[in-house]
């Protein structure tokens, strides 16, 4: 449990770095392995199950994490759009911002 968190902080740091270095991509890359990283965080906290893949974590989230799936699910295609097109600093901003939003829910249930 600690790890998922350990490694999402850790994603979030690469991708604030990437931001930075104006490396729009890879920071894309980032904070969405970041987001999905502490989706499967507190799946795990409330639930006591582990997604193995993208398509479990969503229905899992669309199932019992409606809001957090719609958000997750709606930059899902900017996240593989990264692999291919040249993003911009606004689409890292987005993914930046749910991180952000999902570490402030997963600490706040750490301390529950």
């Amino acid at each position: 449990m600690n790890e998922l968190m350990q490694n999402a902080l850790e994603f979030i740091a690469s991708g604030e770095d990437n931001l930075l270095k104006k490396r729009y991509n890879a920071s894309v890359s980032d904070f969405f392995k970041a987001i999905v990283t502490l989706c499967d965080y507190l799946i795990y906290k409330d639930m006591k199950f582990l997604p193995k893949n993208h398509n479990e974590r969503f229905e899992f989230l669309k199932n019992y994490f409606n809001e957090i799936y719609l958000k997750v699910f709606s930059l899902f295609q900017l996240y593989r759009d990264s692999y291919n097109l040249r993003l911009k600093k606004e689409d890292a901003l987005k993914l930046r911002d749910l991180a952000h939003e999902l570490r402030r829910t997963a600490e706040n249930k750490k301390s529950i």
